[in-house]
């Protein structure tokens, strides 16, 4: 199981999870309780309930870099070009745009 912590404009708003070949997102309840607060897209509207998808949520793909960025990402690691997930945690950190995705690990280290 791989964990990403998802912040919009460096608040915490929830977990990304890849288990068993499922994906799940879900709101955190203190963003949730915020008067302020935004869904992080529009295909991830405001609610309690996780979010449940067999492949990686097409929001979060797109997240991941294209073209020459991805190229050199794929040649300096091992990453298969269809793990995803492995590509969103190492490439989106600190991407363009209000979202950031951080690996659990990083946290731990």
């Amino acid at each position: 199981m791989r964990q990403a912590e998802i912040y919009r404009k460096g608040i915490f708003a929830g977990i990304l999870v890849e288990d068993g070949g499922e994906y799940r997102f879900r709101y955190d309840d203190v963003y949730l309780s915020q008067k302020e607060a935004q869904p992080i897209s529009l295909t991830l509207p405001l609610q309690a309930e996780a979010f449940v998808s067999p492949v990686l949520f097409p929001f979060f793909d797109g997240l991941i870099p294209e073209g020459w960025l991805l190229d050199v990402a794929i040649r300096n690691t091992d990453i298969s070009i269809l793990d995803r997930m492995s590509l969103l945690l190492l490439c989106c950190k600190e991407c363009i745009g209000s979202i950031s995705v951080v690996s659990k690990t990083d946290e731990e280290v």
